[in-house]
């Protein structure tokens, strides 16, 4: 029998990780008004226990770690996690470099414009524009950890994260800025503050500085590169279920604790992404990874974890048609009149419930947006 061409070998179907979508899908529930409406409910059962977790679902001003700090790490860490399912599949199967790069910057370009248009491209007001964007660090991030997991193996891949993570501590703590000098932790007075005040154009999103700026994307590379170690692992078809995820688990409590240790020297900080930050977010998201793999891929949790794998197969599209189409405003408009009647908390269920039904209509359609 002749072998199959590579185009051919490409094509054929992979095994999809189910967890994958789903835990993208969790993740993206956050997003879509999953914070909100487990406040409310949190708030009906007792008014303390709201603020509580209130304070959860927002992020710190400056140092520290709050559970909504992990929503944008952990999807980076997912997009890492697909790679050697998809990206690297083709590799191995012969598609030319040539046509993989183009793919690669393609898709990054993309979600860079995609972030732009996010923060008001189309208003056409080019001075004023924030050209930074959490799409724009995923695009950017993403093309680069492609660059290097096409290019290397897991042990250059494993080179690649702790070059990144100890060149990106040295030069925030031994590189002097202007005025402020070398070491500085201080808002505005960091390098990586200094660098985008220098080379972005537009506006920063806090003026002196911006969370998703060009110089911290570079330890978002690692990140990514942290998920493409994962996706490796799971790959393997000689390990079992179980023992993929008790070590991605204790992969997650290693990363946890190297965090800890590195914080009194370099914070855990998201806005700086920070080494520490890298690793710590990166420990919580290999066990998260480890808890949905084994729910939904080695027990086959598939029906309980359906409507999160619906938000997941499409986590870009509603990303952007949030920002263009206000879903809680439709929502009123059609129960305005039974407003005062529902509970807060259903209420906001309610909207949670028609942007699912929106991603549930594109989903039986097989519509997905493929960048």
């Amino acid at each position: 029998m002749p072998a199959a061409s590579p185009k051919a070998a490409a094509e054929q179907p992979s095994p999809r990780l189910m967890s994958l979508d789903a835990l993208r899908g969790f993740d993206m529930f956050w997003i879509i008004g999953g914070a909100g409406f487990v406040e409310a409910v949190a708030a009906a059962m007792k008014p303390e226990w709201g603020e509580k977790v209130a304070f959860l679902t927002e992020h710190p001003e400056w140092n520290g770690y709050t559970a909504y700090d992990q929503i944008f790490p952990l999807f980076m860490f997912i997009v890492g996690v697909a790679m050697p399912f998809s990206l690297l599949r083709q590799r191995d199967a012969g598609i030319p470099p040539s046509k993989l790069y183009a793919r690669v910057i393609r898709r990054g370009l993309l979600l860079v414009l995609f972030g732009a248009i996010f923060n008001g491209m189309l208003l056409l007001d080019f001075e004023n524009q924030r050209y930074a964007s959490v799409l724009g660090r995923i695009g950017l991030s993403y093309m680069f950890a492609a660059f290097i997991a096409l290019n290397t193996n897991i042990r250059g891949q494993v080179i690649w994260i702790v070059g990144i993570l100890i060149g990106y501590w040295a030069a925030m703590r031994f590189i002097p800025v202007p005025g402020f000098g070398a070491g500085d932790w201080t808002p505005g007075h960091t390098l990586s503050g200094y660098i985008d005040q220098k080379i972005m154009p537009g506006v920063l999103y806090k003026e002196v500085r911006d969370p998703e700026g060009l110089f911290s994307t570079i330890p978002a590379i690692a990140t990514v590169l942290t998920g493409v170690l994962a996706g490796h692992w799971l790959k393997l078809s000689k390990k079992e279920g179980e023992q993929k995820t008790i070590t991605l688990f204790a992969a997650g409590v290693a990363c946890v604790a190297l965090a800890r240790l590195w914080n009194p020297w370099f914070p855990i900080n998201k806005n700086l992404w920070t080494s520490s930050f890298v690793l710590y977010t990166t420990g919580w998201s290999c066990i998260a990874l480890s808890i949905s793999y084994l729910f939904v891929d080695v027990w086959g949790w598939k029906k309980l974890a359906f409507p999160f794998i619906v938000i997941g197969m499409n986590a870009i599209t509603i990303y952007m048609v949030r920002e263009f189409v206000d879903f809680p405003a439709i929502f009123e408009l059609l129960f305005q009149r039974g407003q005062h009647k529902i509970h807060p908390a259903i209420w906001a269920g309610g909207e949670i419930f028609l942007v699912w039904l929106f991603l549930y209509v594109l989903y039986r359609n097989k519509i997905f947006l493929r960048l």
